[in-house]
């Protein structure tokens, strides 16, 4: 396999609301002072009045993001999704999800690729708590090409949205004439025997090269970047399900409520196949590099191998 370009999905992320933020005054960023780590400090050099630094008071920004949005402002909101929702859940569910507003949320810094901050720093419980909020959409960009793409698409949709993405720079999997549309699931690569449905670049890169490895078993394995957590494409799924038989979820995130568990609700009562999960396993983080944590997480293409070779035994005949 050609190894890719490596590309900071949060470089493309505050490039492009400093782009967008050129034509679209209404767009105003708020950062708990993480400017520099989220990139928002881009934003903040070229529009500093529509910048607001509101310091290490998550709950606050989110509550004058709330205020900012029933005037017309469309507010993104950036830290590390430790943070974001993890400290603000309550003011995101009411003053956002509840009333409807038009917050953006760049949660920053999620999963364990985060590396050597460890436990503190790494975010795994982020996307249980935010898709079972009414209103709120997940979306996770798997590259920085994406990342422009899904920038422009939450900016340009309205309603309470989250960016989830993290800290070290991952591969260009996508293309830029490859279409993004909130909802819609992208066919990385066909295939007839099973479907590794991955999240987030790192481990997209894990399922394409597991499925390398896989195809010298006369495996084939269909890819899916499910680039949005919810709404769900649940068109792509039940394909996927009935042309393969078998799925493989992936994700940097705890499998308990994570992309993983809702894919597992659409086909326990849709169209049920076996299943097995790729995850973290009821547990914290620890510190080290993004290498060593996807072999001590089990999140690494051998990993993945295993578990469509396990997941085969249970496909029906």
């Amino acid at each position: 396999m050609q190894i890719p370009e490596y590309k900071l999905t949060r470089e493309a992320f505050g490039e492009t609301i400093v782009r967008l933020g050129q034509d679209n005054k209404n767009i105003v960023v708020l950062d708990a002072d993480l400017s520099k780590s989220t990139m928002t400090s881009k934003f903040w050099k070229a529009y500093p009045e529509r910048f607001f630094d509101m310091g290490i008071a998550e709950q606050d920004m989110i509550s004058t993001a709330a205020g900012l949005a029933t005037t017309g402002k469309i507010p993104f909101c950036a830290t590390y999704g430790v943070f974001l929702p993890g400290r603000c859940w309550d003011q995101i569910r009411i003053s956002v999800c509840y009333a409807n507003l038009n917050v953006k949320i760049a949660a920053a810094h999620g999963g364990v690729s985060v590396g050597a901050d460890g436990a503190t720093h790494q975010a795994l419980e982020d996307v249980a708590l935010m898709r079972c909020l009414p209103n709120m959409k997940v979306i996770m960009p798997c590259d920085a090409i994406e990342m422009v793409k899904a920038v422009e698409a939450v900016t340009a949709a309205y309603g309470p949205m989250m960016l989830r993405f993290g800290r070290e720079k991952v591969p260009i999997l996508t293309k830029k004439e490859d279409k993004f549309e909130i909802g819609k699931a992208l066919v990385l690569q066909e295939g007839s025997d099973v479907t590794l449905i991955g999240g987030g670049g790192l481990l997209l890169y894990e399922c394409l090269k597991a499925a390398e490895e896989l195809a010298k078993e006369k495996i084939s394995c269909r890819i899916l970047n499910m680039h949005t957590i919810k709404p769900l494409d649940e068109e792509a799924i039940l394909k996927a399900a009935k042309e393969t038989g078998a799925l493989v979820t992936c994700e940097e995130h705890q499998v308990m409520g994570g992309f993983g568990s809702a894919i597992a609700e659409v086909i326990v009562q849709k169209y049920p196949v076996p299943m097995e999960f790729i995850g973290i396993k009821d547990r914290f983080g620890e510190s080290g590099t993004p290498v060593q944590l996807f072999e001590e997480f089990g999140l690494s293409s051998k990993f993945i191998a295993q578990a469509v070779r396990k997941v085969l035994k249970r496909k029906k005949t």
